[in-house]
């Protein structure tokens, strides 16, 4: 059942809200909103009026509310459309923005070139390590 009530108390695990009937019942920080939410005031305000479905009720003093599921689920986003493989040897640039444009495989591409890059930095590191620690142990004892 979706009922409105007003936000009376805001904590770090979640909201209060007191229902028309008076009774309060707790919105977890995770039924706030469909997005992460790491701070609950900046979705919500006290003495607001929010829209919460009822999620459970125990022992007639204890009522889970949620917020998110009190309103309609935002339309996902319509796909992109599927990019052409680019060649293994295109180096993407790092910044943020060049990122946030890149398909998924794009950036899927771009980790897996890193990881070949540094693996094999990481091989050069250990067998210069190894080779240098031989040289040094072929003395007597």
């Amino acid at each position: 059942m979706i009922l409105e009530g007003k936000v009376t108390g805001i904590t770090k695990f979640g909201a209060f809200v007191q229902l028309e009937n008076g009774k309060t019942g707790l919105v977890h920080i995770s039924e706030i909103s469909n997005e992460y939410v790491t701070d609950i005031a900046d979705h919500i305000q006290m003495n607001q009026t929010v829209k919460v479905k009822v999620v459970s009720i125990e022992n007639e003093d204890k009522i889970a509310l949620s917020i998110k599921r009190a309103t309609p689920r935002p339309a996902p986003r319509p796909a992109s459309a599927p990019t052409t493989k680019k060649p293994a040897n295109v180096h993407f640039s790092s910044t943020a923005a060049d990122m946030a444009s890149l398909s998924f495989e794009d950036k899927l591409l771009r980790f897996k070139q890193d990881s070949d890059e540094r693996m094999q930095s990481l091989k050069r590191n250990t067998e210069n390590r190894r080779g240098n620690s031989y040289k040094r142990s072929s003395g007597s004892y």
